[in-house]
């Protein structure tokens, strides 16, 4: 086994990449991203740390839960959630973050690459309240990068296919995973009790 640790070695084992994947980048939101934003319930966040590690977080909400400013600019804002803030410090000391958005049954994603910074500004907060509950802070991002990504990924895992829904019950509890993982003296919840603590932390 080789390692490979310059671009030069990684290209000769790749070959370029087609005009048309290098042409579909491009700096602003347009219509179709627009659209695709709205529509979509889910994202993945990634930051970066100053430990050198990157962090990835999910983050969902119903459809159109994150906001387009202007054709530069998304708003995320940020639901109750663990209190780690794992990409927020990120963000404080490296604002670089990338997304990639989802949307149930089609299997193109859309990614965005760009900087953030975090606000309280108390207009963009009262814009997300939901349920009578207000976020904490709203991620802001200028957009420095978007495309369309492939379906191949989503095409070869089958990933909305009920078909390969997994059997819940192949894995003990989220309580008891975390228990065992960090070696608590506690009792673990049963996966029905996790269940309505998300649901009644949720805001």
């Amino acid at each position: 086994m080789a390692k490979i640790d310059t671009i030069e070695k990684l290209r000769e084992i790749y070959t370029a990449a087609s005009p048309r994947a290098v042409a579909k980048q491009i700096t602003r939101i347009d219509p179709h991203a627009e659209k695709f934003i709205a529509a979509s319930p889910f994202l993945v966040m990634s930051t970066y740390g100053p430990d050198g590690l990157c962090d990835i977080s999910p983050k969902g909400d119903a459809a159109g839960f994150v906001a387009v400013l202007d054709d530069k600019t998304l708003a995320i804002p940020d639901r109750r959630g663990n209190n780690r803030l794992d990409g927020l410090t990120n963000l404080i000391s490296n604002p670089a973050i990338g997304l990639i958005f989802f949307l149930p049954g089609m299997n193109e994603t859309l990614r965005v690459q760009g900087t953030a910074e975090i606000r309280d500004d108390q207009d963009l907060l009262e814009r997300f309240v939901e349920n009578g509950k207000t976020p904490a802070s709203v991620t802001v991002i200028k957009v420095s990068e978007l495309y369309f990504h492939c379906a191949k990924a989503l095409m070869r895992s089958n990933l909305w296919d009920p078909a390969n829904y997994i059997n819940r019950d192949m894995f003990p509890s989220i309580g008891q995973i975390i228990k065992d993982q960090a070696e608590l003296d506690i009792v673990a919840e049963s996966q029905e009790e996790m269940i309505e603590h998300y649901k009644n932390t949720m805001d």
